[in-house]
């Protein structure tokens, strides 16, 4: 429609949801076909929830390039798994249907996460599991074979500054930050980028919070100017 689109959520059941035209990108746009056109798949963020009118409010632009990696990610992990399954079952010839077998695995780990660390080695994981043994013995085989954890990347931009004589060396010691995955990127003052790469983004995220805490503190400290640019 011109002020918005109605969406069908397919990993919830296919709830509607509708998404106004200010939610499909971060500027202002005239016509929504620009953007979105009918039968496309985007990944959405649900922003609001009216309960008792069950109506739900999705957003595009709220959705970060890493966090859409992330969930596209996801998504080939989803059909990955299903067929780690499909393959799994096939080869060790018994009578379970992949929804059978993926809720067994549920009510010991979460799918996902079971998955990656069986991909590592993590066999013990297979003896809490109520399966024929050589079933366990494929989806080990199949695991270690097709599946890897996910690397996602987490970036902040962030504003820092000393008026001091020896601001270059505060600033210098302020992001030595003695972390192999973490990386500072000087983007010209007074601005600088820190980017991590971490197993998911929320683990990524919560990393990030702890090192810009630190950041912060040491500005505080040392009489130095210390803020968060706001991603748009």
């Amino acid at each position: 429609m011109p002020y918005g689109a109605f969406c069908t959520l397919t990993e919830y059941e296919h709830l509607e949801a509708f998404m106004h035209i200010s939610e499909v990108a971060p500027r202002w746009i005239k016509n929504i076909h620009e953007f979105i056109s009918e039968g496309q798949s985007h990944v959405l963020k649900v922003h609001h929830i009216d309960r008792e009118k069950n109506q739900f409010d999705v957003s595009i632009k709220r959705v970060s390039e890493e966090e859409k990696k992330f969930k596209l990610a996801r998504v080939r992990d989803e059909k990955k798994i299903k067929k780690i399954l499909e393959v799994a079952i096939s080869n060790a010839k018994v009578k379970l249907s992949k929804e059978e077998v993926r809720e067994k695995i549920e009510k010991v780990l979460d799918v996902y996460e079971f998955f990656e660390l069986l991909g590592e080695g993590e066999v013990k994981l297979l003896e809490e599991l109520d399966l024929p043994k050589q079933l366990k013995s494929e989806l080990l085989e199949i695991a270690k074979k097709s599946f890897k954890k996910p690397i996602v990347e987490v970036k902040k931009i962030v504003s820092f500054t000393s008026y001091d004589q020896n601001g270059v060396e505060k600033i210098k010691k302020a992001f030595e930050l003695e972390e192999n995955n973490v990386q500072v990127l000087y983007l010209g003052a007074p601005h600088y980028q820190i980017s991590l790469k971490a197993n998911s983004y929320k683990d990524g995220e919560k990393h990030m919070k702890k090192i810009l805490d630190e950041v912060e503190k040491f500005a505080v400290k040392n009489n130095c100017s210390f803020e968060m640019e706001i991603e748009k």
